[in-house]
């Protein structure tokens, strides 16, 4: 099994929330079932990432399918970058499955802009059925999950997730524009700019050698009571807690039955305190567990507490980790993208932050059927 090499970051001494005096005690975790089967397994048939330079020289640089060197990318706004980014990584996931956009049944996606301009404007060039959807640094997981139950109920054939983030949009709606030069806090992440995309097929003869979705766990809002615009890991930790407990006490499955577990983007700070609230609950989180936050950026790029925005996990997992599933190397893994659903104005205002964190569990085709028992008894 290989995993890339994690960043070293250390963690701010006065921001810890190690102890039980500075976070609340854990919620009660819902009971009701939350895991939706898919036993006709959509298949993975196309996938894409498209990040800039900052993130082609992280740890996963080598697995991008498409890095720019301009991160306006020739346009005359960062938000027609973004929109580009978009389109591309739509058009090219299409492509990896020997698809045309004709074929696609319908496109769902998501950005962190203001109405989703980004995927509806991308939408409007694409010109294929569109649902919209806001996760916010969850929406690739969210799309995954919507794909793979249309998809799985005979509605849809082919559909097309995708998500996207760029650093400039992302700080100039929710924290100040890139002229003011506004100095960061220790425990502040840096938004990956960057667009994937992953085609979702009905399982068939000639789709049976792609990596299938076989469960989804959709996730429950939790709030903790953070209201800082910059620590989202602290403010999202506590939504991955719940349905990774979710996950492991419902769909039949051990931490051990995972060859990875990974988090959206909670960054160094944000998947410490996973750790410690898994442990609370009983589980602890081993060397199969990474965050894509905490992995696309290198120690020496100097971005804090690691990467965030709806492309962090969304590009890491159709480059890197849909490599390792089609070869084989992964067997199983589950993926959990958390999203900080604020606004702006909502934490100017004093609000506290609603997050959230949604799950899907990938297999590759090469995984055993004695491994399947679990989940089909």
């Amino acid at each position: 099994m290989s995993v890339l090499k994690k960043s070293k970051r250390s963690e701010p001494q006065s921001l810890s929330i190690r102890n039980s005096d500075v976070l609340p005690p854990p919620t009660g975790v819902s009971k009701r079932q939350r895991v939706m089967r898919f036993f006709n397994t959509p298949r993975i048939t196309g996938r894409m990432s498209v990040v800039g330079k900052k993130e082609s020289k992280g740890p996963a640089g080598k697995y991008f399918q498409r890095c720019e060197t301009d991160d306006k990318m020739g346009e005359k706004t960062f938000e027609r970058a973004e929109i580009r980014m978009f389109d591309t990584a739509v058009r090219g996931a299409v492509r990896d499955a020997r698809l045309e956009i004709e074929d696609i049944d319908v496109m769902i996606s998501g950005d962190l802009l203001n109405q989703m301009t980004t995927s509806s404007y991308a939408a409007r060039d694409i010109g294929v059925p569109h649902i919209g959807i806001y996760g916010a640094c969850s929406t690739m997981t969210e799309g995954l999950m919507m794909s793979a139950a249309l998809v799985d109920s005979g509605y849809f054939s082919n559909i097309v997730c995708a998500a996207s983030s760029h650093f400039a949009t992302a700080e100039r709606q929710f924290r100040y524009p890139l002229e003011y030069g506004c100095q960061r806090p220790p425990y502040a992440q840096w938004t990956v700019t960057g667009a994937a995309a992953s085609v979702v097929s009905k399982n068939a003869d000639e789709t049976r050698r792609f990596p299938k979705i076989v469960m989804a766990i959709p996730g429950l809002i939790t709030d903790y009571g953070v209201n800082d615009l910059n620590n989202m890991g602290a403010a999202m930790a506590p939504a991955a807690m719940d349905t990774m407990f979710t996950m492991l006490t419902q769909s039949g499955f051990d931490n051990d039955d995972f060859d990875l577990i990974v988090t959206g983007d909670l960054g160094k700070l944000g998947s410490d305190i996973l750790r410690d609230l898994m442990r609370k609950r009983g589980i602890r989180l081993g060397q199969n567990y990474i965050d894509c936050g905490n992995i696309i950026y290198d120690v020496e790029q100097k971005c804090y507490q690691g990467g965030s925005g709806c492309a962090c996990s969304a590009t890491i997992f159709n480059s890197f980790i849909m490599e390792k599933l089609m070869n084989g190397e992964y067997k199983r893994i589950a993926y959990l993208a958390t999203g900080a659903l604020m606004s702006t104005q909502s934490c100017y205002q004093g609000e506290t932050i609603p997050c959230i964190s949604h799950a899907v569990i990938v297999e590759s085709p090469y995984c055993e059927p004695k491994q399947q028992k679990k989940y089909n008894q």
